[in-house]
């Protein structure tokens, strides 16, 4: 049988019964192409074959060799299959002590066979349990003597009988039978202009690679697949965007951003006047803003996004602004109302803890235009929040809503600008391929007169001196965060430690309030809680994470975090971040309880740099794609080749590839493109959200 067809289901190949086909369901492997793409997660190189007489015992190495005698050997409990397989160098002895009944079947007097296993002596060279190939000259060897694929086995796998052994075997029989005509996702020209193996060879190669060098060009042939799919969504979003016409032209800057500029306690600078000159250029454009804004903790975004909404609101058209917590929702609220109550510009909260009777009336006067300035949860993208005239949408820590979310804000508007802000500086190939369709700005400098928060890493033993350190603070008037981790996984025994840590700090500091927050803390006590440590009426707050993002209090001068190697890096960076925002000098003391190497290494990262992108780049590094950003939030679709941080090259070249290829064929309709076509609305129009291809 030949296969030509890659969506044939499973259960009609060779091997593939009913459990095995079950059981390939758990991993997502429903076709011959799901299969062919189950990528061997690591490959073992047993190239290099050695002679009988040169084996050194501890090694692991392959022996080629001839098989001379096959003997089943009675023991007390068990029987020890015994074959002698001898080169010119010598003679080497395999032992099987379970299981060997099909193995005694398999070798024969006279086989060529190839071993691979851990050399061991015992009246004699020896090696128990090897992988094994019978030599056929006709084919290849699947398990020795090659680079060899091993592959991922769940549990539900390992059940149905699958091992990396019978995967080889079945890629060998399935890999035999495939037609050498099979579409080519990528186009030749792209293949030719980059030197890229056909998907043919590619697929071979990754499963049965020829040698080292052979797999990486089919290594590389796939992740610049899978990067070129990837930028070719961002390119056709870019692109719908640019067609789309700007509805919400801003004529005028207006009295409105000067009155507010104005009156600012502080100079704005030039980072923030950079970013409002782009966003600016944007509202005055001919197509929609589509912008990310970047940004450290306490860089001043909040104020830019002030100073766009002013332009909107000038012109006559509506801002909503969209945040993840009710906290940050009302923190936003509190800095809006301050700012544009003495110019007679509304503003509005709207929540989900909004009383129905007020937020009826809400509801009513922002469907007519009368509140300009409107401000969230994920209530504003609920059915019946309506807009007269909407011009801009906000959204603060894009990264913390799905892609449907942000879609149905925008969508309340025909075809508003939107400002997508985050506190978490994103590496350059990750912001490449979350927000390749956005044009980004970044706000690379703090306000003057900002005291850089001084990290210190503490060993437990050190303890005692640091809440001397605390309650000297707290005597000056400052107040203190203290963060406990909380991991899903822990989450009981992480909540017990929280408790058990707030216990003993009222005890230690029975002179001050001491609160506590945490996720399961109820939403109105929270509000109280937060408002009394704003209030400076708690001195020491004891919180998990929930205090990442959202928190403002200039007051709170030091960070003291809690096993802090059980925190990524950026996380850490966000947390610090929460101190440090007024004019006194600030503190981020980072408690090390599992000491090891990899730790502390990680944790000086957070002591020697401030730098966001630094920091983050490194976190990247260290903790992979998928931990940093849930691809799933951004409608992004997994990436089961491309590493982020050591595949940028990569990445870029697919991203020029991939604009030149829509820009010059946007509807993919071009012969030499069809398969291209195919291929990419069969496995990533889903990804498209609301700007998909015609």
């Amino acid at each position: 049988m030949i296969f030509q067809d890659l969506n044939i289901n499973v259960s009609n190949l060779p091997l593939i019964g009913e459990k095995r086909r079950e059981a390939l369901a758990t991993v997502g492997v429903y076709t011959l192409e799901d299969l062919l793409y189950y990528v061997p997660r690591a490959y073992l190189d047993r190239s290099s074959v050695k002679p009988i007489g040169q084996l050194i015992v501890g090694e692991e190495c392959t022996v080629v060799g001839e098989v001379q005698r096959v003997r089943l050997i009675p023991a007390k409990k068990r029987k020890i299959l015994k074959i002698e397989i001898m080169d010119s160098s010598g003679i080497l002895t395999l032992n099987w002590f379970h299981g060997s009944e099909w193995i005694q079947n398999t070798f024969k007097p006279g086989d060529t066979v190839s071993v691979f296993g851990k050399v061991e002596f015992y009246r004699g060279n020896t090696m128990t349990h090897p992988d094994f190939d019978i030599i056929d000259p006709d084919k290849d060897a699947l398990n020795t003597g090659g680079v060899i694929p091993v592959y991922p086995l769940t549990q539900d796998l390992r059940k149905s009988g699958f091992t990396s052994r019978s995967f080889r075997k079945l890629f060998a029989l399935i890999l035999d039978k495939l037609h050498p005509d099979i579409s080519d996702p990528i186009p030749e020209k792209i293949r030719n202009e980059n030197n890229l193996m056909s998907f043919i060879e590619a697929i071979k190669q990754l499963h049965f690679p020829g040698s080292a060098d052979l797999l990486n060009k089919a290594l590389y042939r796939f992740k610049f697949q899978e990067s070129l799919m990837l930028q070719s969504i961002i390119s056709i979003k870019k692109r719908r965007v640019k067609e789309q016409k700007n509805n919400t032209k801003c004529e005028k800057a207006g009295e409105i951003l000067r009155n507010l500029y104005e009156h600012l306690p502080f100079e704005a600078t030039e980072a923030q006047k950079r970013v409002l000159k782009e966003i600016y250029s944007d509202f005055k454009g001919d197509h929609p803003m589509n912008r990310l804004l970047q940004g450290d903790v306490g860089c001043g975004k909040t104020l830019v996004a002030a100073m766009a909404a002013a332009i909107i609101t000038a012109n006559g058209y509506q801002t909503a602004i969209m945040a993840p917590t009710e906290i940050l929702a009302n923190q936003h609220y509190e800095h809006f109302k301050s700012e544009f109550d003495r110019l007679d510009v509304n503003c509005c909260l709207l929540t989900g803890k909004t009383p129905k009777k007020q937020r009826d009336l809400l509801l009513s006067e922002i469907a007519s235009g009368a509140i300009p300035i409107v401000i969230g949860t994920h209530a504003l993208i609920q059915e019946d929040v309506l807009f007269s005239h909407l011009g801009l949408v906000i959204i603060d820590e894009q990264h913390r809503f799905g892609v449907d979310q942000r879609g149905t804000l925008i969508k309340k508007g025909l075809h508003p600008h939107t400002l997508a802000m985050t506190a978490t500086p994103i590496p350059r190939t990750l912001s490449m391929t979350l927000y390749g369709d956005m044009d980004v700005s970044i706000i690379d400098e703090m306000p003057k007169g900002r005291i850089p928060v001084r990290t210190k890493v503490v060993l437990p033993k050190r303890l005692p001196g640091v809440y001397d350190f605390l309650e000297k603070e707290m005597i000056a008037g400052q107040q203190i965060y203290v963060v406990f981790p909380l991991i899903a996984e822990s989450e009981k025994i992480d909540l017990k430690a929280v408790e058990k840590g707030y216990e003993e700090l009222q005890e230690r500091f029975h002179a001050y309030n001491v609160g506590m927050l945490h996720g399961r803390t109820k939403k109105d006590d929270k509000k109280q809680i937060m408002q009394a440590f704003i209030n400076n009426e708690i001195q020491l707050l004891v919180s998990t994470t929930v205090i990442e993002v959202g928190v403002n209090n200039p007051n709170a001068t030091v960070m003291l975090i809690e096993n802090a190697e059980r925190f990524g890096l950026s996380q850490l960076h966000q947390l610090r971040g929460r101190v440090g925002r007024g004019s006194e000098a600030s503190w981020c003391i980072l408690v090390q309880r599992n000491q090891t190497q990899i730790s502390t290494d990680r944790l000086r990262i957070l002591e020697n740099s401030n730098d966001g992108f630094i920091i983050s780049e490194e976190d990247l590094r260290q903790r992979g794609q998928g931990d940093l950003f849930g691809a799933r939030q951004h409608g992004l679709p997994d990436l089961k080749f491309v590493n982020m941080f050591s595949d940028r090259p990569i990445m870029e070249k697919a991203r020029d590839t991939a604009f030149t290829l829509i820009q010059n064929d946007p509807q993919l309709l071009l012969p030499v493109n069809l398969n291209f076509r195919n291929y990419f609305l069969t496995h990533y129009a889903d990804k498209l959200d609301y700007a998909g291809i015609g």
